[in-house]
């Protein structure tokens, strides 16, 4: 038996719960004010962190998943600190791309500070092209799934500041993005916290830092926010005055 589809706009990919939030927030809730559908797929359940537990986390994506008004929100157990690129790792990210079939992808960048960003970037950007393959069979309980390959796939901007192939004008959308971010209170900064608990994300100038990013990358398209990503390819454009 054939599975039916959930076919879906975007499909946001992160690591880590809140690498999302943190980092395209303010484009999914772009792509949802102009009608389109978005889901998110976090590969772990974020359990080496230094702050919160698996289930703070878990309730909090929950949470966030809410406030941002997602379709839906996969949580998988790939292994915190464990993202190797192996097949079934691969296997798991394929099942869920042919699941949801987007046509658009984000994922964490190739060139991060993180190591399970850049394995999970490696891992999503195979899956999304195995994810096309005929001849590779996947199941979703017992049924078998379709080959999908996305139409596109752009990785977002974390911890290094890169350059960016495109920026979004998320001025719109930025202030309501907080709030998905600030879900993940586990993370953030509060008063008294012990040095063997201080993390690049619980600063008390990170939520800033975030701010002036957003600011930084808006000022480059001469608007107030923006959120900056790196293209997996070429972009075509087909139809010239509907692009510039």
């Amino acid at each position: 038996m054939k599975q039916s589809p959930e076919t879906v706009y975007a499909l946001a990919f992160g690591a880590h719960p809140d690498d999302v939030e943190l980092s395209c927030g303010a484009t999914l809730l772009k792509i949802i004010s102009e009608g389109k559908s978005v889901t998110v797929c976090d590969l772990t359940r974020g359990e080496m962190g230094t702050l919160g537990t698996p289930e703070t986390r878990k309730s909090e994506a929950e949470t966030a998943a809410q406030l941002m008004g997602y379709q839906s929100r996969t949580t998988l157990d790939l292994g915190d600190s464990k993202l190797f690129n192996t097949e079934e790792n691969l296997a798991e990210i394929i099942k869920v791309i042919r699941q949801f079939r987007p046509h658009v992808v984000f994922a964490n960048s190739p060139d991060e500070r993180h190591p399970d960003h850049i394995k999970a970037s490696r891992l999503v950007t195979d899956a999304c092209y195995y994810a096309g393959l005929q001849q590779l069979a996947t199941t979703i309980n017992a049924d078998a799934q379709e080959p999908h390959r996305p139409k596109h796939l752009l990785y977002y901007i974390q911890f290094k500041h890169l350059e960016p192939d495109i920026i979004v004008d998320i001025s719109k959308t930025f202030v309501a993005s907080r709030k998905g971010v600030l879900a993940f209170n586990s993370q953030f900064y509060k008063s008294g916290i012990t040095e063997s608990k201080k993390t690049m994300i619980n600063r008390p100038e990170f939520l800033t830092g975030l701010e002036a990013r957003a600011r930084y990358f808006g000022e480059q398209i001469g608007v107030h926010y923006g959120e900056g990503f790196k293209l997996s390819s070429i972009l075509g454009v087909k139809s010239f005055t509907g692009t510039f």
